[in-house]
């Protein structure tokens, strides 16, 4: 039986969605899939050489990266020949109302903005991690944690990304 080539695309500002990316390879390839990771930054390929492509994207302020918007209305004849597939990382999914494609506000407008469907798509809460952060972010990200009751104190790092979760997507990946 042939392999599928599977390429995933991400953009990622803190590293978690990168992290999450890694661990979708590795459990592609625990299912004997052949896989390549590309950043939207250096992304050159014709979508046409792949079987299935994943993207993922974090939020930063709301919004999911400007080249990741663009690179999916460029290529959305592409997309729609092949299976596809779309993931959001964001601190929102951390609340239980909130971590599905349906629930997340954040996926439910970018559905809204974008005209493209994908076979699979699914939402991760991400992690916070203050002192990672630039001055400006970190007093943005305080305030909005401040504003949506979650943990405002600088020293505070939590990764809210529910491994399993992870891990069952890349399942349902191999399957597409």
């Amino acid at each position: 039986m042939m392999k599928l080539k599977t390429g995933i695309i991400y953009s990622s500002v803190d590293g978690q969605t990168l992290k999450i990316c890694n661990k979708l390879c590795e459990v592609l390839l625990q299912n004997n899939q052949k896989v390549e990771l590309f950043s939207i930054d250096d992304f050159n390929e014709d979508v046409s050489n792949y079987d299935r492509l994943i993207i993922g994207s974090s939020i930063r302020y709301g919004i999911h990266n400007k080249k990741i918007i663009k690179f999916i209305n460029t290529h959305k004849k592409q997309l729609n020949s092949i299976k596809t597939a779309f993931f959001s990382v964001n601190l929102v999914a951390r609340k239980s109302e909130k971590n599905t494609p349906g629930t997340n506000p954040y996926v439910v407008k970018f559905f809204k903005t974008i005209d493209w469907t994908p076979d699979l798509v699914e939402v991760f809460a991400g992690k916070l991690d203050y002192k990672r952060y630039t001055f400006f972010d970190r007093i943005m990200i305080q305030f909005i944690m401040w504003m949506t009751k979650g943990p405002t104190n600088t020293r505070t790092e939590i990764e809210y990304t529910n491994w399993d979760k992870v891990n069952a997507f890349g399942v349902q990946l191999s399957k597409l």
